[in-house]
């Protein structure tokens, strides 16, 4: 295990929450080697589909993460995702019928060719909340954006 796994393992164990970690060793590999581990931990009978949102986009809602659900739910759609005018963001849902088509996925383009290829106006969900398409690449971008009253 990396050490950025451990230091997640560690945060973790001092909350409540109930979690499954799956760590992906190929990680250099790219993102889409990170989804496609956690889509083979998860894909079973009974699983309708993953929920997905990326490391560096913190800040999404409690509210959008159950839009998103409630819309898929609703509409049962390929790919559900949060909408602002033009802009799509984070947590995208995706059905387990589009997991094959991901796992055969160029590693080069990822994931987005697929989820492209499958949104509907049916997905898509029109969301007011900055942190769903807040994208936070480093710690001073997470500091200035945090501001005093969040805590890392």
């Amino acid at each position: 295990m990396n050490d950025d796994a451990q230091v997640i393992l560690e945060s973790l164990s001092q909350t409540d929450a109930v979690a499954r970690v799956v760590e992906n060793a190929d990680y250099e590999n790219g993102q889409l080697s990170s989804l496609i581990k956690g889509i083979n931990a998860v894909d079973r009978p009974g699983i309708a589909g993953a929920l997905i949102t990326l490391v560096d986009v913190p800040f999404v809602s409690p509210d959008t993460v159950r839009a998103v659900i409630e819309r898929y739910v609703q509409t049962r759609a390929a790919v559900v995702r949060p909408v602002r005018g033009d802009e799509h963001g984070h947590p995208v849902l995706i059905n387990r019928s589009l997991f094959d088509e991901i796992r055969r996925a160029d590693p080069l383009r990822g994931a987005k060719v697929v989820v492209r290829a499958h949104v509907s106006a049916a997905g898509d969900v029109p969301v007011d909340d900055r942190g769903a398409f807040l994208d936070i690449d480093t710690m001073a971008e997470y500091e200035r954006v945090a501001g005093p009253n969040r805590t890392s």
